[in-house]
């Protein structure tokens, strides 16, 4: 019997530091995430970072949480409930961090007789932050908990045409009313070392101005091409003109060399430029978390303003966007009745 296990980031249990601190941990922990020795990761983590972190993040998650609870799950919950309408697969949700956690998830699939599960990170893009550490998490909680299960997961689908045509279609809705000087594409970012990790030629990554654009066998776990490639579908459908449009990487931790350019830089610059209305999207979540509602909708909207900006718009991810729940549930119902995943 076929399954589907739907994973996104995950959230605190509630936005105060008791509950703050074990889900960093639990995050910067990851070695996916800080991919240095364990010991100095423990020491990085645990001995700097969560000293003073989870009080900032807590105060960060107050700002932005919902009666209901973390936005980023209530807004995976609702994705959810629609996409289950929409299959008569068994659908289950789960989060990489915090809960519900992926042995839940698939612990609620076994239970209903699953056997074959397709796992389906909610990233467009690949990266080994996100996306391989579900992959290689689930698969560990298989070998252990679940043998006689199987996997299928959906590759990175940053340029599957029905998901660019959602995301165009929110983007250009989103804007409908509001005259942009100006449309930032703001990914969030990784250290470049993670795109040369993930080069599977060992040698194609430069991050430079070339490698992104040159066709190459690396480019299917790319984050970096993925979101030049994201950007650059979605813009050629909405019709933008190049001068009107840039894309830049948030979220950076100090102390490694991350992906440019860095979009609080870029945003605090643009006025002088001229730019006093911007729009903003964020393409590397399909759901609003503290990265796209405090860190852009808020504190990059205050920055911007108190730079020479007037205007600033934040664009919603896709959320439990109806369009985006359709083609979600089409690419399950191919899955489950193809032999081999169309997706």
């Amino acid at each position: 019997m076929k399954g589907v296990l739907l994973v996104n980031l995950g959230s605190p249990d509630s936005p105060e530091p008791k509950d703050v601190k074990p889900y960093l941990d639990q995050f910067l922990m990851d070695k996916y995430v800080i991919d240095v020795p364990f010991l100095l990761r423990a020491l990085l983590v645990r001995g700097i970072i969560l000293r003073k972190r989870p009080e900032d993040s807590a105060e960060a998650y107050k700002k932005i949480w919902w009666d209901e609870g973390s936005p980023l799950i209530v807004l995976s919950e609702r994705m959810h409930k629609k996409v289950v309408q929409k299959t008569e697969l068994p659908v289950a949700l789960a989060m990489r961090y915090g809960k519900p956690s992926i042995e839940t998830g698939l612990q609620q699939l076994a239970d209903q007789g699953v056997t074959e599960v397709l796992l389906f990170p909610l990233y467009p893009q690949y990266a080994m932050a996100s996306t391989l550490t579900i992959l290689v998490l689930a698969e560990e909680i298989r070998k252990k908990k679940f043998p006689q299960m199987t996997f299928t997961d959906v590759p990175a689908f940053y340029n599957k045409p029905d998901y660019i045509k959602v995301l165009a279609n929110s983007i250009k809705n989103s804007l409908e009313g509001f005259d942009y000087d100006h449309l930032l594409f703001s990914y969030h970012g990784i250290p470049e070392r993670h795109i040369r990790k993930t080069d599977v030629t060992k040698s194609h990554c430069k991050i430079n101005d070339t490698c992104c654009t040159t066709p190459s066998a690396a480019h299917k776990f790319c984050y970096r091409h993925q979101c030049y490639e994201t950007t650059r579908l979605v813009v050629e459908q909405l019709g933008i003109p190049e001068d009107k449009y840039s894309l830049t990487f948030q979220s950076r931790l100090a102390g490694d060399k991350w992906l440019e350019p860095y979009t609080d830089v870029e945003i605090n610059n643009m006025p002088a430029k001229g730019i006093k209305n911007l729009a903003v999207v964020t393409p590397a979540f399909v759901a609003d978390c503290l990265e796209t509602l405090e860190e852009i909708a808020m504190r990059a909207n205050e920055d911007f303003k108190e730079h020479g900006g007037e205007n600033f718009h934040a664009i919603p991810c896709l959320n439990d966007n109806n369009e985006w729940v359709d083609v979600v549930a089409n690419w399950i119902n191919e899955w489950a009745n193809a032999e081999k995943p169309v997706v």
